[in-house]
């Protein structure tokens, strides 16, 4: 890998306050002067754009922000949809396990004519309350992950091989555009659609959102973009020995990032192997997302150069 993507993993793996971000931008900067940075939007937006969207052919995308440190890891199973909803409710049950006790002391205090059926009411609506914002505290607000490997430094590597290997042509061809705000809700990615949604209602976007820790990798193109580029997508992304690569409609897997909501778009990510479950992705949002595997930057990169050429 370059010196840049060396010193993004050594230096930059925290990107989540607003200062860290800006640290991150300010060194990004230095590196890619044409960088321009796109702000605003619901959320305080700094979505930064490397190239012209207007003339682009192929619009390269990955999130910036990383996450809050979490006790457990988000699983996803992108082709077992049921099992990753499973995962998430069980996740939510301490949740509703707590505000169960909460409700039935309330009810006691009812019964023992401690407090009116009224009071005990709006407790147990203020105890949801603050269950909830204290679940949405911990994600939005809590230690940011120190270990962001494979979500997102990950992609934002990707990027920055992309755009160390290009030709002057290729340059001209494609634009670069690192998101913010994808942990807080796609919120970036949003505000970037807003912005440029006449650019982009004709054109190709590929998002990169975790794709190093894992040797099946899955390309999730959209429907208009399995119509319009399946064929060129599958024949310039080959399998090696080591890694599997698959192109599978984005309607028939579970992969929620920022390639939603674009009329034209591919979601590409790495996944692990179970014979139980399937493919799935471990381990982000934990102290454990320290894997960086280069052969799978390495294929991307080589991959996405030879799609370029091909549009």
């Amino acid at each position: 890998m370059t010196e840049l993507s060396n010193t993004i993993l050594e230096k930059y793996q925290i990107r989540k306050t607003k200062k860290q971000k800006t640290a991150f931008i300010e060194f990004l900067s230095r590196q890619i002067p044409e960088l321009k940075v796109e702000a605003g939007g619901f959320g305080s937006n700094r979505n930064l754009v490397v190239g012209d969207v207007a003339t682009a052919k192929t619009v390269l995308t990955a999130h910036y922000d990383t996450c809050a440190v979490m006790p457990v890891p988000n699983l996803i199973f992108p082709k077992n949809i049921p099992l990753s909803f499973l995962y998430g409710f069980a996740i939510a049950v301490p949740m509703l396990i707590l505000i169960g006790i909460l409700t039935y002391v309330f009810d006691l205090l009812v019964v023992s004519s401690i407090i009116s059926p009224d009071l005990a009411f709006w407790l147990s609506e203020l105890s949801l309350f603050l269950v909830v914002a204290a679940f949405f505290f911990i994600i939005y607000s809590g230690k940011p992950n120190r270990h962001t490997a494979n979500d997102n430094t990950s992609g934002v590597i990707l990027l920055c091989e992309v755009y160390a290997a290009m030709s002057d042509e290729q340059r001209q061809n494609t634009a670069l555009v690192f998101f913010d705000n994808e942990e807080a809700g796609l919120l970036g990615s949003a505000y970037f659609r807003k912005l440029h949604r006449k650019e982009m209602a004709e054109k190709l976007l590929i998002n990169f959102d975790c794709i190093s820790d894992g040797d099946h990798i899955l390309l999730m193109p959209n429907r208009k973009a399995h119509d319009l580029y399946g064929e060129k997508i599958t024949d310039s992304f080959n399998a090696t020995e080591e890694k599997s690569v698959s192109v599978i409609k984005s309607s028939r897997v579970f992969y929620p990032s920022d390639q939603s909501g674009f009329p034209i778009a591919v979601g590409v990510a790495a996944f692990k192997r179970s014979r139980i479950f399937g493919l799935y992705l471990d381990r982000i949002h934990t102290p454990r997302d320290t894997v960086t595997d280069e052969r799978n930057i390495e294929l991307l990169c080589d991959s996405t150069l030879h799609l370029i050429d091909t549009l």
